[in-house]
């Protein structure tokens, strides 16, 4: 480490300055978060599908120091027993990665008549559309390759389809590799992202959850390409209307729409942005607190249950935690395993017991919403089953009145 040194007068000997330098907040939290998950562990990338997932649960404080630590969260479950059973099948991959090519054959030419047709039909038509090369060695060379190409395409005019470009997002002071599955430069300058994926689009539309994670996936990429733009003079328009592409109903032919992911992005910008608060989490762990893979399942359980997660049943789709916060979830009784409208609903009861509680008129402020529609609910429940009752009741004794009866 080097020393400061202050000023001195002249002819005086100079002294060496004790004071340390001010500490950097950046390198004291990599430290930090060396030291969470393991000495000797690599720390595992970011990619757009992890962003994405932390816009959609922003509360998960466990998900969000994992992640910012660089943890493997798949290989963490396996270590606590509950193995993830979250990711695609090796065939959903094959399928992807078939169609994928595909829509990309012939130079992209069908990959740019949908981009022409859903995203700027007023252009000239991609008609002898430019595909440079993007290698280059390391993420670094390709991410400076990938900025080289946006530059030139933006300069020369006409269309132009960048193929798995690589993108850098700073996250928490780390940068994060981003690879979409391709970028286009229109006439006009502007750069848009291209989603392509395996699942079906019928009759025009796909499902619209599958959609959802789609567009917040393409909005990390967005925020990775207005970085880019941002350094452009002039900067570059960057859509915020992605073309995403799915197979035609039940056949292998592309089909696209545009999704406006504007809501998404300002989502996950200001996920990103929160991200800063890993810092905090990790001064709240006790020390000592690991996540590597190789110490013992009490000590794992003990590291991460000292983080809150935030269960919901949509982790189950998008963490590799998921398994394992849910039989946590289920054992505290805790109402977001039924998911968050249902939480939403409930205000401050945050359990099942006190849900029933409340219902049954045990705890609870009366004025309060969600405890007076809890006691309505009950009173209707038991007034129905009431009803049911004497019912039942009745026809058990019409049917043994007429056993009984003499016959005439």
């Amino acid at each position: 480490m080097s020393e400061f040194h202050g000023s001195a007068s002249r002819g005086s000997t100079p002294g060496p300055n004790r004071t340390p330098p001010p500490a950097t907040r950046g390198k004291g939290l990599r430290h930090r978060l060396a030291e969470l998950r393991g000495p000797d562990v690599p720390a595992k990338a970011l990619d757009a599908r992890a962003l994405a997932a932390l816009a959609a649960n922003p509360g998960c404080a466990r998900r969000a120091i994992l992640d910012g630590a660089g943890v493997d969260k798949a290989r963490l479950a396996s270590a606590l027993g509950a193995p993830s059973g979250f990711g695609q099948s090796q065939f959903a991959l094959t399928r992807g990665n078939a169609f994928e090519a595909k829509v990309k054959a012939d130079g992209g030419a069908e990959l740019l008549r949908l981009a022409h047709a859903r995203l700027d039909p007023g252009a000239e038509p991609p008609e002898g559309a430019a595909v440079p090369d993007l290698t280059a060695h390391g993420p670094e060379g390709r991410t400076a390759r990938t900025s080289l190409a946006l530059r030139e395409a933006t300069q020369a005019g006409g269309w132009t389809l960048l193929d798995h470009p690589m993108l850098a997002l700073d996250v928490a002071g780390s940068l994060a590799f981003l690879e979409p599955d391709a970028v286009v430069v229109h006439p006009d300058g502007s750069w848009s992202v291209v989603e392509i994926k395996s699942f079906p689009m019928l009759d025009g539309s796909a499902d619209p959850a599958k959609v959802g994670a789609a567009a917040r996936q393409a909005a990390v990429y967005v925020l990775a390409l207005e970085d880019v733009a941002a350094r452009l003079d002039p900067a570059p328009v960057v859509r915020h209307r992605i073309l995403l592409v799915c197979p035609k109903d039940f056949s292998n032919l592309p089909a696209a729409c545009a999704v406006d992911v504007r809501k998404q992005r300002a989502v996950t910008a200001r996920q990103l942005t929160r991200l800063t608060r890993i810092e905090e989490i990790a001064e709240t762990l006790p020390e000592g607190t690991c996540f590597a893979p190789d110490r013992g399942a009490e000590e794992l359980t003990a590291a991460v249950a000292a983080v809150p997660a935030t269960y919901a049943p949509e982790c189950l789709s998008a963490c590799e935690l998921a398994f394992h916060c849910r039989e946590r979830s289920r054992e505290e009784g805790a109402v977001t395993r039924l998911g968050r409208p249902l939480r939403a609903e409930l205000g401050g009861l945050t359990t099942v017991e006190d849900v029933l509680a409340a219902a049954r008129g045990e705890q609870g402020d009366p004025d309060d919403p969600a405890v007076a529609a809890l006691r309505r609910a009950a009173a209707l429940r038991a007034e129905a089953l009431a009803s049911a009752k004497a019912l039942a009741d009745t026809a058990s004794a019409d049917a043994a009145h007429r056993e009984v009866a003499p016959c005439p």
